[in-house]
């Protein structure tokens, strides 16, 4: 079965599909399509003008849009339409004002691609977790993260599908975070620098920079857009204590959804403050604790109540909201939804950061030294670059 590409759509993903269009016909606003194994679609006659990817309509190293389509009229004239020999859709479009006769050509795989449902824009599908995950721990060795383009796509797959996954078998120098980093793109830089060192401090601006324990967390809610990922990268953990916990944000939001909705509605629907000061910084911002997309899907958590600023609502939900945010926080620290593990030199953790809540046990600075460094990706560079390797590796 020819399964080839029959028109250059100059689409780099495949789209390639064994099915042809059989027959196409005008309706009111463009065109019905048929496919070979009875599949119908309709594109309406703007859409398939402005999709044209010929190299009058497209530049031919970029790939980029060139035609302007505020130039053309709004409502266009019936073009011929017809199925070639190989089973894809031709148009001849007649003159346009300025616009001489035209030719659209459209492959039938990619087309019937953007007849489906939008496909989501996460390269691998996520799956959320509670505590029985510790029995299986998603876990790339360093040197395959290192050394291999699968390393890195395994290690993508599962930062992508559960939002965290731990490296190990690294080296203990300073700075491997970084190199971790430039695996994927660049790190994001914030008022804590390009990475920063995890460490206690006689004069600290922020809680990880001191022994006591930490509750669940994002980092930088105060952002307007706080980073998406975090890598913490273990140098030296010597002292008592001080264990890493990790909670599934989205899988306890979903339980408050079903189990008391009107405490998520709260939650997501009353923006709170957010606020990190010191004496050369003051970053605020104000969001929903749960934040959803358009469709009521969740999209990210905010939850840091180090930096949750003055509470600013009317009077009547103010005790609703305490109401909804403590049983939030107790289900955070639920242990059926945590996970708990010690970090060992070489070894690092990356997570979610709009999704996986981290903390830490309390730790003994006078027994031991900890280490560690970390940084933060942007999500679009880590789904960039796990569409690169799957293109590749297809």
């Amino acid at each position: 079965m020819d399964t080839e590409t029959v028109v250059d759509m100059g689409e780099l993903a495949d789209y390639a599909d064994p099915r042809r269009l059989a027959h196409v016909a005008h309706n009111d606003t463009g065109l019905e399509l048929v496919w070979d194994d009875g599949f119908r679609a309709d594109f309406h006659r703007l859409w398939l003008r402005d999709h044209c990817a010929c190299p009058k309509c497209r530049h031919p190293q970029t790939h980029e849009r060139t035609v302007a389509l505020i130039d053309l009229p709004e409502t266009l004239p019936r073009p011929t339409a017809t199925t070639t020999d190989r089973g894809a859709l031709r148009l001849v479009w007649p003159p346009m004002g300025d616009f001489p006769e035209h030719i659209s050509e459209f492959d039938p795989g990619w087309l019937r691609q953007r007849a489906l449902p939008a496909a989501p824009r996460s390269p691998v599908e996520v799956e959320t977790w509670d505590a029985a995950i510790a029995d299986a721990l998603p876990r790339v060795d360093h040197g395959a993260f290192m050394g291999s383009g699968e390393g890195v796509r395994d290690w993508l797959h599962s930062l992508v599908r559960y939002g965290f996954v731990l490296l190990e078998n690294g080296p203990t120098t300073e700075n491997e975070v970084i190199r971790v980093a430039e695996r994927i793109g660049w790190p994001r830089e914030t008022n804590f620098g390009r990475h920063f060192d995890v460490v206690s401090r006689p004069d600290p601006n922020n809680a990880a920079y001191t022994p006591i324990a930490l509750e669940p967390h994002i980092d930088l809610p105060n952002w307007r857009r706080p980073p998406d990922f975090q890598l913490l990268y273990c140098l030296q953990n010597e002292a008592e204590g001080g264990a890493s916990l990790l909670t599934d944000g989205f899988a306890v939001a979903e339980w408050l959804r079903s189990e008391d909705p009107e405490s998520f509605r709260l939650l997501s629907e009353q923006s709170v403050d957010f606020r990190f000061q010191d004496e050369h910084t003051d970053l605020a911002y104000r969001a929903p604790i749960i934040g959803l997309d358009d469709s009521g899907a969740l999209a990210e958590i905010r939850f840091n109540n180090w930096i949750r600023d003055s509470l600013r609502l009317p009077g009547h939900l103010v005790a609703p909201f305490y109401r909804a945010y403590r049983r939030f926080w107790n289900a955070l620290r639920d242990p059926r939804f945590a996970i708990r593990f010690s970090l060992r030199p070489g070894q690092m953790v990356a997570f979610d950061n709009l999704r996986v809540l981290h903390g830490r046990e309390a730790f003994d600075p006078s027994t031991g030294g900890r280490h560690l460094q970390g940084a933060y990706l942007d999500r679009d560079l880590i789904h960039s670059r796990l569409r690169v390797l799957e293109r590749r590796a297809a």
